[in-house]
């Protein structure tokens, strides 16, 4: 009896301190968070930061004269460098008129996409500097002259960078003004300089002449008003798929296929269009050995970048003046035209060259308008 209640005052005892221990850990936690709420942490207001320095590339340029139209005697010309966002230097060659003193209007110029400043951004801008502007035709970033690496790459983002950070240095050259500068945009420049028209407000004015909208030719190829939407997705999809597995042979070889450019033998089959970029790039006419379009061509997995990135979704917002310049018979003529109409304003404008093809208006001095851009830049830089 005595040692059935002697256990079981044992066992009560052993219950209750463990009871009281759980009470106690209970406690403890309790007041272990009460310590950690009420710890006090200081302020950190130390920064470590390095100054985030515009660094420039020293680029070896070619100082001869080797552009595939004639040197003017009516305005000065130098090589310059200039960085962009991204810090990859840019070459380019910088156009002013002679005898004029002051600060100037100016004007960034750029393009056939995949062409070089040798070409025809360089016959532009040496034109309107003729005409009274200073002007600045560049390779863009991973061609010609200008710094980037790998080699040979397109970026819609980068290629829209390219112009404001021609802008960038425009506006701060001493016989600039900087209220005054515009854009001329080639081909596929074209596009890309409406692109960078939404984007800059320091933008006053852009020609875009012969355009070509680069996101919408990679993604659904040529002519894709004639294609419906299963066919288009379809095409889409396959390009993905290539350009995927394209990279992944690229990584294994250690190097980047090259798409091609314009071919060496034209086929006896080839678009009028393939005929009409032959005439230029595989002749005297307008070959050049750093450009693209003359020799290899893009890296084949560029067009990964213009397919997930497409530009001209903002072309509602360009408030700046616009003219939009096409020839009657070229094969890119519906970019400029369904550009155009979303375009917005009573200062934008749409002007049909009449017989002119798509690279007519790269070299032709007869079909090119440049009274008409000088007219319209005149008007609206002012």
């Amino acid at each position: 009896m005595y040692i059935v209640e002697d256990a079981m005052k044992l066992k009560s005892k052993f219950m209750l301190a463990l009871a009281l221990t759980g009470l106690m850990a209970v406690g403890s936690v309790t007041a272990m968070a009460q310590e950690t709420n009420q710890t006090e942490y200081k302020v950190v207001n130390a920064r470590h930061e390095v100054p985030n320095k515009i660094v420039k590339e020293n680029l070896k340029l070619t100082q001869e004269w080797d552009k595939t139209f004639k040197q003017s005697d009516k305005v000065n010309h130098q090589k310059v460098t200039f960085v962009n966002r991204y810090g990859i230097t840019l070459a380019a060659d910088m156009y002013t008129p002679k005898g004029v003193k002051g600060k100037m209007p100016a004007l960034a110029v750029a393009g056939p996409f995949g062409g070089v400043k040798e070409q025809a951004s360089g016959l532009y801008a040496q034109t309107m500097a003729e005409k009274g502007f200073v002007t600045l035709a560049f390779d863009p970033s991973f061609t010609g002259e200008s710094g980037g690496t790998p080699r040979y790459v397109a970026s819609s983002d980068i290629s829209t960078e390219d112009f404001s950070a021609a802008i960038d240095f425009l506006s701060t050259q001493d016989n600039v003004d900087p209220d005054r500068v515009g854009l001329i945009g080639i081909c596929g420049f074209g596009g890309f300089a409406l692109n960078a028209a939404a984007n800059d407000t320091r933008i006053k004015a852009t020609v875009a002449s012969t355009m070509y909208d680069m996101s919408r030719v990679t993604a659904n190829g040529y002519f894709d008003y004639e294609k419906d939407a299963d066919t288009l997705q379809k095409e889409r999809m396959a390009t993905r798929k290539a350009i995927s597995d394209q990279r992944t042979i690229d990584y294994k070889n250690g190097y980047y296929k090259r798409a091609g450019g314009v071919p060496d033998t034209l086929p006896a089959d080839a678009p009028w269009f393939v005929k009409d970029y032959y005439n230029y790039y595989k002749t005297t006419r307008g070959y050049h050995p750093r450009s693209l379009n003359s020799n290899g061509g893009w890296n084949v997995t560029s067009a990964m970048g213009l397919i997930s990135d497409p530009i001209l979704q903002n072309l509602g917002d360009v408030q700046s003046a616009v003219l939009v310049i096409h020839g009657e018979k070229a094969h890119s003529r519906y970019f400029g035209e369904d550009a155009f109409k979303r375009l917005k304003g009573d200062n934008k404008e749409l002007l049909i060259v009449p017989g002119a093809t798509h690279t007519d208006l790269y070299d032709q001095m007869d079909k090119i308008p440049f009274d008409k851009m000088a007219e319209f830049f005149h008007t609206y830089l002012k």
